[in-house]
């Protein structure tokens, strides 16, 4: 038996896939083009700051710093293949994954790094000002100081943008759940 919802032309046990208008299209272009340029500025800083705090002769001494460079190396790693799902996504107009799993894998993942790059940065942080305060740490010979403020500031520009990803991975999704597309229809 039809179904009482099947418009002339449908083919019965086939699910269309969502109407997008003209705008609403050109407005998931723009958010894709957006989220790709975060994720690569992310991943620029987050790169350049975990070869800062590498490149230091003494990041191995202290757990913060270990913490800042392993924290931002995950995140280097993590906004690399994000910018490359994001080309994928732009390229070829669809999504590694399923277009939901695909929204709550961007989102869940933009928040836990988040808060792992904000926690290890002000990790980072306490732990170059306490080692300011010692005598012999940071001397005019001595560039460890200059060293490891260059890369926390790099991490926290790079933690940044990726929290203005997880902002609009967030919007991304709020509105999934709540119309079935991306952005809502526009006719």
């Amino acid at each position: 038996m039809p179904s009482p919802n099947a418009r002339p032309g449908d083919i019965i046990g086939c699910r269309q896939p969502p109407f997008h208008s003209t705008v609403s299209i050109q407005k998931i272009r723009r958010i894709n083009s957006i989220l790709l340029l975060l994720r690569l500025l992310s991943f620029c800083f987050t790169l350049a700051s975990s070869i800062f705090v590498s490149t230091s002769t003494s990041w191995l001494d202290s757990d913060s710093f270990r913490l800042v460079f392993a924290a931002n190396a995950i995140v280097a790693v993590y906004s690399l293949f994000q910018t490359s799902a994001s080309v994928h996504e732009i390229v070829r107009e669809s999504t590694l994954l399923p277009e939901l799993l695909q929204l709550w894998f961007d989102f869940a993942h933009d928040q836990v790094l988040g808060y792992l790059m904000v926690a290890a940065e002000a990790a980072g942080m306490g732990e170059a000002v306490r080692k300011r305060r010692e005598i012999d740490t940071c001397t005019v010979d001595n560039n460890f100081c200059i060293q490891v403020y260059i890369a926390v500031a790099l991490g926290f520009v790079g933690f940044i943008f990726l929290a203005i990803s997880t902002v609009v991975s967030a919007f991304r999704l709020a509105f999934f759940l709540l119309s079935g597309s991306r952005f809502p229809h526009v006719y």
